[in-house]
């Protein structure tokens, strides 16, 4: 079943120039029926938001920063969330900021039974993305769209894409995720291995390494081993994992 979503913005929080990756990110998981956006929309800084919001059908919400140094948004942002728990109107959640904020309202949301997708910058603190289900770095967006204008323009000269290294760290954790699944002989389904990553992680994602998929990733770092089998139930093949045996290394 599709996921109905509400989608909320933090204004104040999010650069605006990647809206349209965002809305487009979000579609994938569920159908965004309730977008809106938080702001103090007398401020300048947000004006270039603003041209935006018909095109995306996001609703703006106004609301005045009352005190200075204070943010006003988060609590409009959290109130109209509770309200629209309570409504039953939706059954999922995509919270848009890089603010550790909204921390609890994200582990509240969850506590109810909702599913939690966080969108934010890579400065998000931890608190925040362990929070929810899943937590998508808005930086990835930003490289997709510029892989995008490099395929349009074939430009060698555009903009570097910058990805993170794949680390020992991430070689064990996918590794312990593995060896988790395995069945007896050490194999593990693929599909189940990403959904324990996510659980694991929620900011795990294969984009973060320049891969789109799972598969590519796991086949660059050459530790692990790769199974395709038949599918019973359909035409593509089901893709098994396994850690490879480090003793036969050297025979």
């Amino acid at each position: 079943m599709d996921l109905k979503l509400a989608v909320l913005i933090d204004g104040d929080n999010i650069p605006y120039a990647y809206v349209k990756e965002m809305m487009e990110e979000i579609a994938k998981y569920g159908n965004p029926t309730i977008k809106r956006i938080y702001g103090d929309w007398t401020n300048p800084k947000l004006t270039k938001w603003k041209s935006l919001l018909l095109e995306n059908a996001i609703t703006p919400i106004q609301q005045y920063g009352y005190t200075v140094g204070k943010n006003a948004t988060d609590s409009a942002m959290i109130i109209d969330a509770m309200d629209i728990l309570y409504s039953e109107k939706v059954n999922g959640f995509c919270l848009v900021s890089s603010d550790s904020d909204f921390t609890r309202l994200a582990t509240r949301l969850r506590e109810a039974g909702m599913k939690v997708f966080g969108i934010g910058e890579k400065k998000t603190p931890n608190p925040f993305i362990v929070a929810c289900d899943k937590f998508i770095y808005i930086e990835i967006l930003k490289n997709l769209s510029v892989e995008n204008e490099l395929e349009v323009t074939k430009s060698k000269s555009s903009q570097k894409i910058n990805i993170d290294k794949i680390t020992p760290k991430v070689i064990k954790l996918i590794s312990s995720t593995i060896s988790d699944l395995a069945d007896d002989d050490g194999w593990a389904y693929l599909g189940d291995v990403g959904n324990l990553l996510q659980k694991k992680q929620p900011n795990f994602d294969s984009r973060n390494y320049g891969f789109q998929k799972l598969t590519p990733l796991i086949k660059s770092t050459k530790k692990f081993e790769i199974e395709h089998r038949e599918n019973p139930k359909g035409r593509f093949k089901l893709i098994y994992v396994k850690n490879k045996d480090k003793s036969k290394k050297h025979s």
